[in-house]
């Protein structure tokens, strides 16, 4: 397969190009990397989030959007599908490289990761990236500082200059639609954490509908969380059956019926306290070939218009 990162630097491009068009402000930072605001001062809408999530999935992932209901109440929805879903999910989708330093904060996602390959689903999926170019997506509140980009440029193995920084807090347009759009990408890693080979994972194809934005981080972090744990439905095609698919879906998590906002509170804020059940998708079919189909799991519209403020 071709360099992943290589892959998303074209959609990368396709963003500074159209800029304007997208209300993202590209900067030129002093170490020569580029961050991209998204939607920590830019405001990024719908469409910007739809790119910057395949720029998240390095382009293996067709991503659109539909309005349908939460509650009788229309909202917009996004939709990814991948036939790749080990690489696109878990090598470069999935939030996996948390960037702490005395003044800043963020979490990294994206294809830059397959540059660094020390997480486990590397070792699991058997995928390592080489390229000049290093593409990782920061959620947080601030744009990076050169700090964060020469330490991006240090793992990866790139010059600053080739390093890109696509940038978004949590409560904003762009932080809600690509939430959304982890709805198959955290089915594919509860089984994973299950014990299920990711390559045998052939095709994942989900939605969850955008959480409303609110400018409170916690507060955009219970609704997001909720989207895809009461509102996600996924779909997954299988090389092989199992007796775990149960264990997937949020539904067979203890904290199942509260709104993330109360887990988080419960947990003081600190998401390694958080069960790994809880960051599942609500609704799962997997489709086994040449084998059952299975269907596990329920969406919660009640408790998702709650958490929405829907009036």
């Amino acid at each position: 397969m071709e360099s992943i990162n290589r892959t998303a630097i074209e959609l990368v491009d396709e963003a500074l190009d159209f800029a304007g068009e997208l209300n993202v402000t590209p900067y030129d930072l002093d170490s020569e990397a580029t961050a991209i605001d998204f939607g920590v001062e830019a405001d990024g809408g719908i469409e910007a989030g739809v790119l910057l999530t395949e720029i998240q999935t390095a382009g293996l992932a067709n991503v659109t959007t539909a309005v349908d209901e939460v509650a009788g109440a229309p909202r917009p929805y996004v939709e990814v599908t991948t036939d790749h879903p080990a690489i696109a999910l878990l090598c470069s989708q999935k939030a996996g490289w948390e960037l702490e330093f005395p003044d800043y904060s963020g979490l990294g996602s994206g294809p830059a990761r397959a540059l660094v390959g020390r997480e486990t689903e590397f070792e699991r999926v058997g995928y390592y990236d080489e390229s000049e170019f290093a593409t990782l997506a920061v959620e947080s509140t601030r744009l990076p500082t050169d700090e964060v980009a020469e330490h991006v440029a240090d793992l990866a193995g790139v010059e600053p200059s080739g390093v890109f920084l696509p940038t978004y807090a949590t409560g904003s347009t762009v932080g809600s639609v690509t939430a959304a759009a982890r709805a198959p990408e955290l089915a594919v890693w509860r089984l994973l954490e299950l014990g299920y080979e990711p390559t045998d994972v052939l095709t994942a194809s989900g939605r969850a509908p955008v959480a409303p934005v609110t400018y409170d981080e916690d507060e955009a972090m219970g609704r997001t969380n909720d989207a895809v744990a009461y509102g996600g439905e996924v779909y997954l095609q299988v090389a092989r059956d199992d007796d775990r698919f149960g264990e997937v879906v949020s539904t067979a998590g203890e904290e199942y019926g509260r709104p993330f906002a109360e887990i988080f509170a419960d947990a003081d804020y600190d998401f390694h306290e958080i069960p790994e059940t809880v960051f599942a998708p609500a609704k799962v079919t997997v489709d086994v070939v040449n084998g059952p189909t299975y269907v596990r799991g329920e969406t919660d519209e009640e408790l998702l218009a709650e958490s929405f403020g829907q009036a």
